[in-house]
């Protein structure tokens, strides 16, 4: 009996000959290829030329506990960053989980309610930042009187990205088998202790993806935070209290033209402080996923 080799266990001369007898596969493997690269070549730039940039321009003063036009402190401005995205965090998370666990597991397949529901979620991801920023000043600055104000901004970002998590939310319960369901059913498992025990714990990748691209679009958010959060440089007092995220930040410093290298050093603990976040995130799903 001849032994058949897989794709994967074959050398990379067999692999040409086999790409070159059919030129479709060829082409789309060399397309796939020069994507890849591309994709990767444009973040490791990216990171590269903002490291080389910010850190030289990174220095003691940059982190007192005060801002002053002398320092262009950016602690007061990572504090309220965290504040504002766990908020927002806290807000949007649980509502579009449930949401999407209503839309999956509770609604009739098929229904012209949920059609408009997920319609209009998508249409309301599409939205540009700068509406959610005026919807948010018109209601939660003016009409609820909350001012500029750390709470006013993470009520505006937690909208902004709850069509995100709720979407993405309901992709990961989708691709969980349905045979999942059925076999927990038949033990006789009741409908809530599926959905939380089983189907839940299986989706949690797919719902980190949503939660963590609601963090990046949190912690990169500039036009929505300046009309609802405000400008000022110090830590907010309260959460009624006025305070600029990172990104404001970089985008004020960069703005007035005097402290380029500085918005540079600023962008450094930005992608830092991105990547701190992901990481935390992906602990913490590593752990619901153990069940630990």
């Amino acid at each position: 009996m001849e032994n058949v080799q897989g794709i994967n266990q074959t050398s990379a001369r067999q692999k040409a000959k086999n790409y070159c007898r059919h030129p479709g596969s060829l082409a789309v493997c060399v397309v796939t290829i020069f994507a890849a690269v591309l994709t990767i070549g444009a973040l490791l730039t990216l990171i590269i030329w903002v490291l080389w940039k910010g850190i030289p321009n990174l220095s003691p003063e940059l982190f007192s506990l005060n801002y002053t036009s002398d320092n262009q402190s950016m602690l007061p401005a990572i504090l309220n960053t965290v504040i504002i995205t766990v908020l927002a965090l806290l807000i949007a998370v649980p509502v579009g989980i449930g949401s999407a666990i209503y839309l999956v597991e509770y609604a009739k397949k098929g229904n012209r309610f949920v059609n408009i529901i997920r319609m209009t979620t998508e249409t309301l991801q599409g939205i540009p930042s700068i509406i959610y920023g005026l919807f948010g000043y018109l209601f939660f600055n003016n009409t609820l009187k909350m001012g500029y104000s750390i709470l006013s901004g993470s009520l505006t970002l937690a909208i902004m990205i709850l069509p995100l998590v709720m979407r993405t939310t309901e992709e990961a319960l989708l691709a969980v088998p349905d045979s999942y369901r059925e076999g927990s059913f038949g033990l006789g498992a009741g409908k809530c202790r599926t959905i939380f025990k089983l189907v839940l714990p299986s989706a949690i990748p797919g719902i980190l993806a949503g939660v963590i691209l609601g963090i990046g679009r949190i912690v990169g958010e500039t036009a929505a935070l300046i009309f609802t959060a405000g400008t000022v440089g110090d830590i907010a007092n309260g959460l009624l209290g006025s305070g600029r995220t990172l990104a404001v930040h970089m985008y004020l410093l960069s703005n007035e033209g005097l402290y380029i290298d500085k918005a540079y050093a600023v962008a450094v603990i930005l992608l830092v402080l991105v990547l701190l976040l992901n990481a935390v995130s992906n602990f913490i799903a590593g752990k619901l996923k153990k069940g630990d």
